[in-house]
């Protein structure tokens, strides 16, 4: 039977879920997830948990937060003016927001602490610090990316 390796392109069922058993994104009711084994599209712990499955066949993951979205890295931890929220708005601990960097990528923060004067702002991946495990069903190997090789 034919193994996933690097290179392939899958369609993978997947239930994320935390070590507490809640979860946090699922593929049921949507399309398989399709992706190349080893071309970046997802974090290096699901590539590595695919890697030698067949077609049909289901299993669970562990996947530590080193392979997954990293630490919790105190850097991610801004602080911003109070002053500077709408005046309509009051800043609350679990808030989640958008900012926009100096070249006006947007990117979501949650607020982590609310001072008198300054708002302290997680930058982190949701997920950061975060053990996962996902229950897997492969679907479909499609087979590697297709190369043409001329002299």
């Amino acid at each position: 039977m034919q193994q996933v390796k690097k290179g392939d392109t899958i369609r993978i069922h997947y239930h994320g879920r935390l070590e507490d058993g809640s979860t946090f994104d699922s593929s049921a009711g949507r399309e398989p997830l399709e992706f190349e084994v080893g071309g970046g599209m997802v974090i290096k712990g699901f590539d590595d948990g695919v890697t030698g499955m067949t077609i049909g066949e289901k299993k669970t993951i562990h996947i530590p937060a080193e392979e997954a979205y990293g630490p919790v890295q105190d850097e991610m931890f801004l602080e911003f003016p109070i002053n500077r929220f709408p005046e309509d708005m009051t800043p609350q601990v679990g808030m989640q927001l958008s900012m926009s960097n100096p070249s006006g990528q947007q990117f979501p923060v949650v607020i982590a602490e609310v001072k008198e004067e300054v708002v302290i702002l997680d930058a982190n991946h949701p997920l950061a610090g975060k053990d996962l495990i996902f229950d897997l069903e492969l679907v479909e190997i499609k087979g590697g990316s297709s190369l043409i090789i001329t002299p």
